[in-house]
């Protein structure tokens, strides 16, 4: 995926929390903006999860985005 389409769902205002949908088959769910730090080249994002841990990330391995719509129903970003 293009760390622009990236960008554009961790900033959208108002911000919606969404999945992150990887190529082996995990899913992070990003609850808050302030959870994901972007490699300013766009070579690789960090996802701080709840337990404390964080996940690096390249984003060509993610396979979609998932953003619920507002009321409530999902959708999806694609490559």
């Amino acid at each position: 995926m293009k760390i622009e389409k990236i960008r554009e769902v961790l900033h959208a205002q108002p911000f919606r929390p969404f999945a992150v949908h990887l190529a082996d088959g995990g899913r992070l769910r990003v609850e808050h903006k302030d959870f994901v730090a972007l490699d300013p080249s766009g070579r690789e994002m960090i996802v701080y999860l709840p337990n404390s841990s964080h996940q690096i990330v390249t984003p060509a391995m993610v396979t979609r985005l998932e953003v619920p719509a507002p009321n409530g129903s999902a959708t999806r970003k694609k490559r």
